[in-house]
């Protein structure tokens, strides 16, 4: 059976994601529908490209990711067909995919010929373009069929962390925060052991705040279980699952979380200074 994911902007709320599986159903009852979120926040595509990134690498090889962030048609504006890491993503060429897929060559990059004629009307793109394109390779059908090779898309780049030898010290900044209010920032654990090389310490600085130490899970916050509860609230940097320095609060949530506590928000610095 093959899988069509969604991820979108639209909420749940309004008719869209509803309206978007309909689409799929009545072309191809047999697919698989999973809901990635709908939950971005308007237009983001920093968001967007983390959330789908961590996601689709757990989907069998083959499935098909339908992106309808920032999607609404315009005609001077390309719909693109990608294929990497052995699946297929769909997204208006806004540069969504480049961030997603930043440190991966795509096989091929398609522009998306349904529905582009000039006497065309497409009212919404996901419902117009994006499920019959996608309903289409589901069926095994070829992506030449549907759309015509590009050489080159739309890029867009994450901030990147800098090094600042002479004060001897990471610059990085907040790029996203969970559902928990933990706040993830782009420095990697990969340029902090390089950088960290021939130092014996380290401290993270953020607003008026600092951590001398980085976990490598949640969990190794506690350092007694028989008082686990103790060390609910606790502020903690650790490594995540994706290798981003998070800073966290152990046992945090939206409202008592990093992101209230420490009151950061995306794009604000986070420093780690060597010494």
């Amino acid at each position: 059976m093959s899988i069509i994911t969604l991820t979108s902007d639209f909420g749940n709320l309004d008719y869209r994601v509803a309206a978007v599986k309909g689409k799929i159903l009545s072309l191809n009852p047999e697919v698989n529908i999973i809901d990635i979120t709908h939950d971005i926040q308007a237009y983001n595509l920093i968001q967007t490209s983390y959330i789908v990134r961590n996601a689709y690498k757990y989907f069998p090889k083959g499935t098909i990711h339908i992106v309808s962030v920032d999607s609404f048609f315009h005609k001077s504006r390309r719909n693109i067909l990608y294929k990497a890491d052995g699946s297929y993503f769909l997204a208006a060429d806004n540069g969504i995919l480049s961030l997603i897929f930043f440190d991966i060559k795509p096989e091929a990059v398609y522009e998306i010929t349904l529905n582009n004629r000039f006497d065309d009307i497409v009212n919404f793109t996901s419902t117009d373009v994006f499920v019959p394109a996608a309903v289409h390779l589901a069926n095994g059908g070829l992506p030449e069929v549907i759309g015509r090779k590009i050489k080159s898309c739309k890029e867009l780049f994450f901030p990147k962390p800098v090094y600042n030898e002479p004060e001897k010290m990471i610059i990085g900044e907040v790029m996203y925060i969970d559902n928990f209010g933990n706040i993830i920032s782009n420095i990697s654990k990969d340029l902090f052991e390089s950088t960290g090389k021939g130092f014996e310490n380290f401290t993270i600085k953020f607003r008026n705040l600092s951590l001398s130490k980085i976990f490598s899970s949640h969990t190794e916050v506690v350092s007694d279980w028989t008082r686990e509860t103790e060390f609910h609230g606790q502020s903690a940097a650790i490594f995540n699952d994706s290798q981003l320095l998070e800073l966290t609060i152990y046992k945090g949530s939206k409202k008592n979380g990093a992101k209230t506590l420490f009151g950061l928000n995306v794009g604000e610095n986070i420093y780690i200074e060597f010494f």
